[in-house]
């Protein structure tokens, strides 16, 4: 169970940090190609990413929520969500159909839904990004070019870096299935 709880926890730090280092390669850049001032994109690179992983955490667990309480309620919500987030439910039950619904452990099935959450997420790395360049340039027109040219950027590398993380699950989830599947009786009774 311990290994289960410190497994599940790695991949969550994991996705975590290559969002914040993806975050931070891109503010970079941006930055530099409006500023042409190494200094001032290398200010706005590591401090607006540092406000915006931890904006994204919030985000990202926010619309965990959102999704399991569209599929659940009540006490059922509170054992899928403690089972799915400690990785403890076997391929089985996680597929296994839940009402009408099923078990969508917060991934997007929709394309509408992920444009949603994509919108969403821009508008909050809008507001982060405009506050963060406003405070490092103390001037208006600069920090709304960088502010509205940076998280366009990062909103189209963060719906990829979604979808990766997302097909990374999936995949996670299909393979002790996959595994089960193919096994056969007999031999895994006498193992």
């Amino acid at each position: 169970m311990v290994r289960v709880i410190v497994l599940s926890l790695r991949r969550l730090a994991l996705k975590i940090a290559s969002y914040g280092l993806m975050h931070l390669v891109v503010a970079i850049l941006v930055a530099l190609a409006i500023t042409r001032d190494w200094r001032l994109a290398l200010a706005v690179g590591m401090i607006e990413p540092i406000f915006q992983t931890f904006a994204y955490t919030l985000h990202d667990r926010a619309w965990h929520l959102i999704e399991r309480r569209r599929r659940l309620g009540g006490v059922e919500e509170t054992a899928e969500a403690v089972a799915a987030r400690l990785d403890v439910m076997d391929a089985v039950e996680q597929s296994r159909p839940h009402g009408h619904h099923g078990h969508s452990h917060g991934v997007p099935k929709s394309i509408a839904q992920i444009a949603v959450k994509s919108m969403t997420y821009g508008v909050m790395h809008l507001s982060v990004a405009i506050t963060v360049a406003y405070v490092l340039t103390h001037d208006l027109r600069l920090a709304l070019t960088i502010g509205l040219a940076e998280p366009l950027v990062q909103t189209g590398f963060f719906a990829l870096h979604d979808r990766i993380w997302a097909r990374i699950e999936a995949r996670k989830r299909a393979t002790p299935a996959l595994v089960a599947a193919n096994q056969d009786p007999i031999t895994s009774r006498c193992a």
